[in-house]
């Protein structure tokens, strides 16, 4: 194979190294990055639930969140490096350790994963529309909500639904495909725009009453008995889900540490995961305790606690306040479902065949597979444990990122050959067996023997919180022993 056509198989302009000078990100652009990885409804409710909902001394949850982020931390910053240093996507970093072909199917199911979720976040930000549309019709005219037609039901979606689907597929599309420019200033809008609403509606709740909001918020922090013995398995459940949270997040992260400017503010950048994590869960956590105080004067709301943000708006009969807090959520889940689902679907869905798509053309594929999981996820999908299948692809993650990490630190040294990382040329550095490395794919396969069983063993289930570590520690040493010369 002539070195030309190698180079069209395997380069188009998405998956060349960035140019210096196109390395604009600072720690403040990270800051915003991990600000929306944390602002959405799951986000909002896993924070809070984890506070309000399971009996954990609050301290133990505040201090479990730090680990977690701390570790969140560290391996952002070693996946980060080789990609901020080298300018490179992760599949293409992948090849080193995959090979050229290894890279492009591996890293495919990070596109399968991706594509999933985007078309079930895409479904759950639909419902957000629904609500705005749905209060639109009631404001005009009440009557029209009872109308046949809109009760009329497809594929267990009424004509409200599946136009809300339309407008959150159009939408996402529209701005999703205008380019790494166009998305850093997105990013950056919406961690503002969400920090701004969630200051608001902080607000309109302490100024409800501010000495009852104060007081149950306050009630609500639990420090008794901090250094019990017994707070040590909690503990290390909170440090396990808060990471597994941003776990998927972790995988791809160089997709978007190409593009900053140097190691020192891809660190501090990094570090401000922890500030994000603290703010939010300041603010979640009063509004949710706040509203709850509120709700729970009523003695038929006094079993229950709401830790959705929807929930919430809907328990209070303030249609300014509904309206705005949607728009909020709308925000934060088009910025979530970027940064989490479709950024990374693109680079690992182009890196399939890279002479024939572009980030554009993935996307529009994304997309459209993103639609038919949203219209099928309530009556179909949902019912099949669909969720159960993407944990157990996910647990590829961790071992692919063990393989990584120890192929460029520890086997290389940090030196890829940046030529023939684009190179089908049978002496290519990353050519191996036919493309395949042999080493890196037995590594991979056997990390992920353990990391699934914890998610498909009962016995073993209590570590699923840990099972991406487990997979990462596993394919990471086998790598290291296989691969060493």
């Amino acid at each position: 194979m002539s070195q030309q056509k190698s180079n069209r198989a395997l380069i188009n302009w998405d998956l060349v190294s960035v140019n210096p000078n196109d390395k604009n990100w600072d720690w403040k652009d990270l800051f915003c990055f991990w600000g929306v990885n944390i602002q959405s409804v799951i986000g909002f409710s896993l924070i809070t639930s984890l506070y309000l909902i399971y009996e954990i001394n609050t301290f133990i949850v505040f201090l479990g969140t730090l680990l977690g982020s701390l570790l969140v931390y560290f391996f952002s910053n070693w996946i980060g490096k080789p990609s901020q240093k080298l300018g490179l996507p992760f599949v293409v970093l992948l090849r080193s350790s995959l090979g050229i072909r290894g890279a492009k199917y591996f890293g495919f199911i990070r596109s399968l994963v991706g594509i999933f979720m985007f078309g079930i976040q895409t479904y759950f930000l639909s419902k957000a529309f629904g609500y705005l549309i749905r209060i639109g019709i009631f404001s005009f005219q009440p009557a029209l909500l009872e109308n046949e037609f809109l009760l009329t039901f497809f594929l267990g979606l009424n004509i409200i639904d599946w136009a809300s689907i339309i407008i959150a597929i159009f939408l996402q599309i529209i701005l999703f495909s205008a380019g790494m420019i166009f998305n850093k200033k997105l990013i950056i809008f919406s961690a503002i725009t969400v920090y701004l609403g969630m200051l608001l509606f902080f607000f309109t709740v302490l100024l409800s009453d501010v000495k009852f909001t104060s007081e149950v918020f306050f009630n609500s922090l639990e420090y008794k008995n901090f250094t019990d013995k017994n707070n040590l398995l909690p503990l290390i459940t909170v440090t396990g889900t808060v990471f597994a949270f941003f776990s998927i997040v972790i995988l791809t992260f160089g997709d978007f540490s190409r593009y900053v400017k140097n190691e020192n503010e891809l660190k501090k950048g990094n570090l401000s995961l922890i500030l994000n994590l603290v703010i939010f869960s300041f603010f979640a956590l009063f509004i949710v305790t706040g509203v709850d105080g509120f709700l729970k004067q009523d003695p038929d709301n006094l079993s229950r606690i709401l830790t959705n943000p929807t929930d919430i708006i809907g328990s209070l009969d303030n249609l300014l306040i509904t309206n705005s807090v949607l728009f909020f959520i709308i925000i934060a889940s088009l910025s979530t479902n970027l940064v989490a689902n479709f950024i990374p679907a693109q680079y690992t869905l182009t890196n399939l065949i890279p002479s024939n798509l572009s980030l554009k053309t993935s996307g529009l594929i994304i997309s459209i597979f993103g639609f038919l999981v949203a219209i099928f996820w309530l009556t179909y999908l949902s019912q099949i444990g669909i969720l159960s299948f993407i944990d157990t692809f996910g647990s590829f993650f961790g071992p692919l990122f063990g393989v990584v990490i120890s192929d460029y630190y520890f086997i290389k040294k940090g030196n890829l050959d940046n030529k023939d990382i684009y190179s089908l040329e049978n002496d290519g550095a990353y050519y191996y067996s036919g493309g395949w490395h042999i080493k890196g794919i037995y590594s991979l396969i056997l990390g992920f023997i353990f990391s699934s069983s914890t998610i498909w063993n009962p016995n073993l289930m209590f570590l699923q919180s840990y099972s991406w570590i487990i997979g990462l520690l596993i394919a990471g040493f086998v790598y290291y022993l296989l691969a060493r010369k």
